[in-house]
């Protein structure tokens, strides 16, 4: 009786290498999976599944993962305002952690003998898919194809053509990987320390002109509502609001990063929908949250950032600090109002229940109702006073 293998399935060149190689050459019972984060339309995921039974595969499954990929991964993100370097908002680097969980448990309900990912041996990927196996699935064997054998991609188009597989080979100028939370994209201009990506490269392009104002409804850290249109879920207004900006060519980017396994790496994106809703996000916190909040907050959540990015969303500290992230989002509930234009845009301002800017405290740099000069005067003595010891005690 041949051995169940579960396979990460993309329906892309390695992914197709890894079924013939491991069905025809090494004997496995293959099982391929597809985890769809938002990246695939449904006629996209047909041709897909076609695809895996027309090479072998004992059974094809699809997860529709989008809605859990928000709830276990893109909430605390939001919640976070959570920017790789300032720049990148984890794009892929989340969702291959949701394709992973995914996959390691379809390996556990078909009791598979081993599980099998197509990731190279030079990239972050590796590392998070086999982490996160080892630790949902001990025992389980990982057998990584494109890793072991190191090859090139020539080799890979060799191997199949010889098999009879028909599919597209020419191989792309870009890699691009899209997903709820934004899209990559990697080219020669990546590569190297200096470059951009050219207007081409770019899966949306820039097609409106002059502005227009989108208004941002949070309730509880949580995109409800994108101008006045209320969802029944997050992903929906997410993807809404990408329709609405995306042709603006906002999100824009190329990261530069640390990856995990100590080598930096450059890699360009696009992602209009989640800047806007990080950045409203953050507007709006500025206004309803204290100031040790917002420190505390900024602290927590850059670990998580990058915790999360190098795999390690398992780690039970994840749980502990998305439980004081959710916390403090009580009171983060109101409206952002974001003017859009080609290629970038300007948070006009917030309007909120919660929101501490009010003016029966006091206007800043005008007028001070809740205190008096006095108050300041006396504040401003004890507030310094250490200080003031310290430097009378050592005035040279």
């Amino acid at each position: 009786m041949s051995k169940k293998v579960v396979l990460g399935f993309s329906g892309g060149l390695d992914t197709t290498y890894c079924v013939k190689y491991l069905g025809e050459d090494k004997g496995y019972e293959v099982h391929s999976i597809i985890v769809n984060t938002g990246g695939f339309t449904e006629e996209e995921l047909k041709k897909i599944e076609a695809h895996a039974y027309a090479l072998g595969v004992k059974t094809h499954t699809t997860i529709d993962a989008v809605k859990g990929y928000y709830d276990r991964i893109i909430k605390y993100l939001v919640y976070g305002n959570v920017l790789k370097n300032n720049t990148y908002p984890l794009s892929v680097s989340a969702e291959r952690l949701s394709q992973a969980l995914h996959i390691a448990e379809h390996a556990k309900a078909l009791n598979a003998d081993a599980v099998a990912h197509g990731s190279t041996g030079a990239g972050n990927d590796q590392v998070r898919f086999d982490m996160i196996f080892h630790i949902m699935i001990p025992g389980v064997e990982i057998i990584t194809p494109i890793r072991d054998l190191k090859l090139s991609r020539e080799e890979e188009i060799s191997y199949l053509k010889a098999k009879g597989v028909d599919m597209n080979f020419a191989k792309a100028m870009y890699s691009i990987n899209k997903g709820l939370w934004g899209t990559s994209v990697g080219g020669k201009e990546t590569l190297s320390s200096k470059g951009m990506l050219p207007e081409e490269a770019w899966p949306t392009q820039v097609t409106k002109t002059g502005t227009e104002e989108v208004k941002l409804g949070f309730v509880k850290g949580e995109l409800t509502s994108v101008n006045d249109q209320s969802f029944g879920h997050p992903t929906e207004a997410i993807q809404y609001l990408q329709t609405i900006a995306g042709a603006y060519g906002i999100g824009r980017d190329i990261h530069v990063g640390d990856t995990i396994i100590g080598i930096k790496g450059r890699v360009g994106f696009e992602a209009a929908a989640p800047m806007l809703i990080l950045k409203g996000h953050h507007a709006l916190e500025k206004h309803v949250l204290t100031k040790w909040q917002l420190q505390w907050k900024d602290q927590l959540a850059s670990f998580y950032g990058n915790w999360l990015h190098e795999g390690q969303i398992l780690d039970p500290v994840m749980r502990d600090i998305e439980a004081f992230l959710s916390n403090s989002q009580q009171n983060v509930t109101g409206e952002v109002f974001i003017q859009l234009m080609p290629y970038r845009f300007q948070v006009i301002g917030i309007e909120s229940k919660y929101d501490l800017m009010n003016s029966k405290f006091g206007k800043y740099g005008e007028m001070n109702t809740g205190f008096t000069g006095d108050d300041v005067r006396g504040f401003s003595k004890i507030f310094g006073n250490q200080t003031s010891i310290w430097n009378a005690v050592n005035e040279k």
